[in-house]
């Protein structure tokens, strides 16, 4: 992959793929990380003469316009963000985003409505997408592609945009690239993955994949009540995979055989039902009351996890350690995340919820040594996956 600083942008239309895909209550961005990791790249091409039209992604409408995920409120916070006045397309490849980009004088931005408003940019028909493609390319010279968070997706504006223009990586991309290959190619030892998040079935592909590169692998969050329950224990009403058990009772079988430590909680906080104020209490993980169900890893768990990664020399995390939403259970995932701060090891923050608990504990994001724009992407490149939105790049 090229990056941007080997193309040549002065007074050229140039068209960047974003991840601006940023949770929002109303019109209120709730988190703003992803706009403001876009923010570097869109400034140097602005201030290197381009003309800049910016594409992303909100939410899920399923390729028709719906106001609820309009990029408007995106448009505004990219506008203070950058500084500079953001024009905004109503529409993605209409009459508003053609006069709209056609406007762009040299160092000016403008922002095209959501993407996935149009039913080809995440169609499976190659020739629907291609269609699109060619109506998004139309309107630039040039494509940079600097959403990480989509480059696990073979939609238009990710994998076949870059094939109709002139390419490169933002350094957005460049950056995640280059720290995912510190965690995949020779990661400096102990080398520990801190696994959590709701589901199994989410994560097997990188559960199988790290199995062979890990020294410890320590498990939280909802999926840990189904390695619990494949050793046998009793999880009562908690979170359960009931058709993942011999798929991780072979994990723990690989763990054991490669000399992984795998690490599960020892105790848990135990709640009568979910929600933010539900009485719950501490547990042996290994005799969960059938009433209760677990939440957050308990106190002696915090304190196991914090052991493990105190001499890690590499550590990867993905995945809260409990509902870090609800602050009675966000104890655990705060552990996790202040034992990293605490660490002096190369530390990757997964992205998705990781990288949100991290923002909402008001934890210092400059404690870690990377905290990574794409949940998604991010597993699937450990899993060794090619990435469509790379492989576009790379060519």
């Amino acid at each position: 992959m090229i990056g941007i600083d080997e193309l040549d942008v002065k007074g050229r239309r140039v068209f960047v793929r974003a991840d601006l895909n940023v949770p929002l209550d109303g019109e209120t961005i709730t988190d703003d990380g992803r706009i403001r990791a876009s923010v570097p790249t869109i400034k140097k091409l602005l201030e290197r003469g381009a003309k800049v039209i910016v594409g992303a992604h909100l939410g899920r409408p399923k390729g028709a316009p719906t106001p609820k995920y309009s990029l408007a409120p995106v448009s505004r916070r990219l506008a203070e963000l950058l500084g500079e006045d953001v024009a905004f397309a109503t529409d993605v490849v209409g009459e508003s985003a053609v006069s709209v980009t056609e406007a762009l004088q040299d160092g000016q931005v403008a922002l095209l409505e959501n993407l996935r408003f149009e039913p080809g940019e995440e169609s499976k028909d190659d020739a629907v997408r291609g269609e699109f493609a060619d109506k998004l390319a139309a309107l630039a010279d040039l494509y940079v592609g600097d959403g990480f968070g989509a480059v696990h997706r073979k939609h238009a504006s990710v994998y076949d945009v870059p094939q109709r223009l002139p390419h490169a990586a933002g350094d957005l991309v460049l950056t995640e690239v280059e720290v995912l290959k510190k965690l995949t190619e020779d990661p400096a030892r102990p080398y520990v993955v801190v696994l959590g998040g709701a589901k199994v079935s989410d994560k097997l592909g990188v559960i199988a994949n790290l199995l062979a590169k890990v020294d410890r692998l320590l498990i939280g969050g909802g999926m840990a009540y189904t390695f619990l329950k494949a050793q046998g224990h009793e999880v009562g009403n908690s979170l359960l995979q009931e058709d993942q058990l011999d798929q991780v009772r072979g994990f723990l079988n690989e763990a054991a055989s490669r000399g992984v430590d795998l690490v599960l909680p020892v105790d848990v906080l135990a709640a009568t039902h979910f929600a933010v104020d539900a009485p719950h209490e501490v547990v042996d993980a290994t005799a969960i009351p059938a009433d209760r169900e677990g939440l957050d890893i308990g106190p002696k768990t915090r304190e196991l996890f914090a052991a493990k990664l105190a001499d890690a020399e590499t550590v990867f995390w993905n995945g809260p350690m409990g509902v870090f939403e609800f602050e009675a259970f966000s104890g655990g995932t705060r552990a996790v995340a202040e034992a990293l701060v605490r660490s002096g090891a190369f530390t990757v923050v997964g992205g998705g919820d990781s990288a949100a608990a991290v923002r909402l504990l008001g934890l210092p994001e400059d404690g870690f040594s990377h905290i990574s724009t794409g949940g998604g992407a991010s597993l699937e490149y450990l899993e060794g996956k090619t990435l469509p939105g790379l492989a576009a790049l790379e060519a």
